[in-house]
């Protein structure tokens, strides 16, 4: 779906809510929407239901609980207006290897 900065965090060790944190930026609403959607749909596939959602339908931030990872898919203005990186900035970093 071409999310852009795709950030893992894994936040073992720095809180009990969830394992880890995938933060990306869609480039409208209806991309971030789209991403989201997206999201659901293959994870469904993959057998893992999302338990929890916010911001679906209006598309600025996204937010989609599975438990053990949490999703945040962000407008670009709203991303750096909330800098969560920065929030969680205990959490280490997981590398992402570049896709073709």
């Amino acid at each position: 779906m071409k999310a852009n900065d795709v950030v893992i965090l894994n936040l073992a060790g720095v809180t009990d809510m969830t394992d880890y944190f995938v933060i990306a930026s869609g480039t409208s609403d209806t991309h971030v929407r789209s991403i989201g959607e997206h999201v659901v749909s293959e994870m469904k596939k993959a057998g893992l239901t999302v338990h929890h959602t916010e911001g679906l339908q209006q598309g600025r931030w996204v937010l989609l609980d599975f438990f053990d990872f949490v999703v945040h898919i962000f407008h670009p203005t709203l991303r750096s207006f909330y800098q969560i990186e920065r929030l969680w900035s205990d959490a280490e970093t997981v590398a992402l290897e570049p896709q073709e």
